[in-house]
């Protein structure tokens, strides 16, 4: 990879919910729930533009602000499995762009890549639940061939270990609050397998249930994977 390949500015905001902002400016959104999302600094839209948007499974602590966010910036592709694209153009979404686990798309000039996760799927639809299709992460290669993995909600997986050898991440973002995901010492082995470089904690700290904590995480990559450099982001900081 060339020195001079930019890569992108991490801002995390709580929970999952996390921007890539491009090279070139544009913006990525993965997992919008922000305006509710009692970990998010901002207690409104903090984007001044929002060129694409990423969503990794149909739950309310990953889906709640995308009609509104995606009605309000009109990005240029919203990426989610097929079921959730539905339900986004029956809201009135426009430019959704539906995949399923295992295809991979092109959305600004990114290569999208849609893997499994271990994890349920649903979408609140008023006071219906309906089907959201399957859970699901990202494997995100930029144009200089840097990868990023954002593995939505998942539980340890040793197919992790396939992921890291296809795709190659240098960065992951992995879930790490126990109950409803992976806890610290799960999530530390599966940066073991995906042999990531860094690694960005997220699903942490956002409900009392969420128990897995940072500290706790960094202890146990130093057991499991001592070469993986843990990046603990507070919302609102940028990597």
């Amino acid at each position: 990879m060339s020195h001079a390949h930019r890569r992108p500015r991490f801002d995390f905001l709580g929970h999952s919910t996390v921007t890539s902002t491009l090279a070139d400016g544009r913006c990525l959104l993965i997992d919008p729930w922000v305006m509710g999302n009692p970990a998010c600094p901002h207690s409104e839209s903090p984007f001044d533009r929002l060129d694409g948007l990423l969503v990794t499974h149909g739950h309310p602590d990953h889906l709640a602000d995308g009609v509104e966010l995606a009605k309000r910036h009109e990005p240029a592709a919203v990426v989610a499995n097929w079921e959730i694209c539905q339900w986004l153009e029956g809201q009135g979404v426009s430019g959704c762009a539906p995949m399923n686990t295992g295809g991979t798309i092109s959305v600004l000039d990114l290569e999208v890549t849609m893997v499994r996760a271990d994890h349920s799927s649903s979408i609140l639809d008023g006071d219906r639940l309906i089907n959201g299709g399957s859970a699901g992460g990202f494997m995100v290669r930029d144009s200089g061939g840097f990868c990023f993995y954002h593995a939505g909600d998942t539980a340890l997986f040793s197919d992790m270990a396939l992921l890291g050898e296809m795709y190659r991440p240098e960065l992951a973002l992995l879930p790490i609050g126990d109950c409803f995901t992976m806890g610290p010492e799960a999530a530390a082995r599966a940066c073991a397998l995906l042999g990531v470089a860094t690694v960005i904690p997220i699903h942490w700290g956002t409900f009392p249930l969420l128990t897995g904590t940072p500290e706790a995480f960094e202890r146990a990559v130093a057991e499991h994977a001592p070469d993986c450099r843990v990046v603990t982001l507070q919302p609102g900081e940028s990597y």
